[in-house]
């Protein structure tokens, strides 16, 4: 049971509707689909929402043994407003997902892999327990950048990825957070050789994206043409869930970096970040030969 650390909250867009969200979240949604029965470790407050989250969780057959509920602190809520089909966010201020404790108790296995986000590390109280996980369970870590104005400062990210095994970012939070005049090959490759990365990969929206790994090899995926786009909310944690179930099940990584593209741009396609159908699941496993 890999470890999913971080936010999970409401994304409530202009029209009044409020959908399931958050960066690891929506990582550990996909990847039950899939099959890899992720833990989510995180926080919701004990209001209406919060419950909402546990009874969509254990739908889903998700555990919910290590989503803690808190007594002062509302579940997360960020206002997303559409402009010219992306998505610009308004995040609230002290969220349940700040406050994210240490595990009661020890797991019993070790993870293959401890995912997290940086945003719920704007706060010291979810920082230290993210310190203590990766403390207690020495497994890869994937740091999946999302920045979020004005919740984030560059040598705090960096400090983030110097434990990181894979780090994954799009090209936007590339500059902001490694800006320099080389091209994008020759900063990925510094990117790589100072935090000493497995791999390190790049989203580029519509162009794509583009990874290098340890072994100084580039590759580079695009989606098809004239793809249907209902909205792109999501579609970085899609391409983020594939690249992890690529790596535990050892997929060569052009082959990884084919599917997580097909699946971001089959969510694209929909409302909201994530989906009840099983069936849109169903479709991937049987075409990735996925059990």
């Amino acid at each position: 049971m890999p470890l999913i650390f971080g936010e999970v909250l409401f994304d409530c867009f202009q029209d009044g509707r409020e959908i399931l969200g958050g960066a690891p979240f929506n990582v550990a949604w996909n990847l039950q689909a899939f099959g890899m029965y992720p833990l989510l470790v995180s926080r919701v407050g004990d209001d209406n929402q919060g419950r909402q989250i546990q009874e969509k969780m254990k739908s889903w057959d998700m555990t919910i043994d290590c989503l803690q509920l808190d007594p002062s602190y509302p579940t997360g809520r960020v206002r997303i407003e559409l402009i010219n089909g992306e998505p610009h966010f308004t995040i609230l201020p002290d969220q349940a997902y700040d406050y994210i404790l240490p595990l009661s108790g020890k797991l019993q296995h070790k993870p293959p892999f401890l995912y997290h986000g940086s945003l719920a590390l704007r706060n010291n109280t979810s920082r230290t327990t993210l310190a203590l996980l990766k403390r207690d369970y020495k497994c890869p870590v994937f740091v999946d950048v999302n920045l979020r104005t004005p919740w984030w400062h560059t040598e705090d990210v960096h400090a983030f990825v110097e434990d990181a095994t894979w780090l994954k970012l799009n090209e936007v939070e590339l500059d902001s957070l490694f800006p320099g005049q080389e091209n994008m090959e020759e900063r990925c490759r510094q990117i790589l050789e100072r935090f000493n990365l497995k791999t390190l990969f790049v989203t580029l929206g519509q162009k794509g994206a583009v990874a290098l790994n340890h072994d100084n090899r580039w590759y580079s995926t695009k989606p098809q043409e004239n793809i249907p786009i209902m909205d792109t909310v999501g579609a970085g944690d899609a391409f983020s869930s594939v690249l992890l179930l690529g790596l535990m099940n050892d997929w060569p990584l052009h082959s990884t970096m084919q599917r997580a593209q097909e699946f971001a741009s089959a969510i694209v396609g929909q409302r909201g970040a994530i989906t009840h159908d099983k069936y849109f699941y169903q479709t991937f496993r049987k075409r990735w030969n996925l059990r």
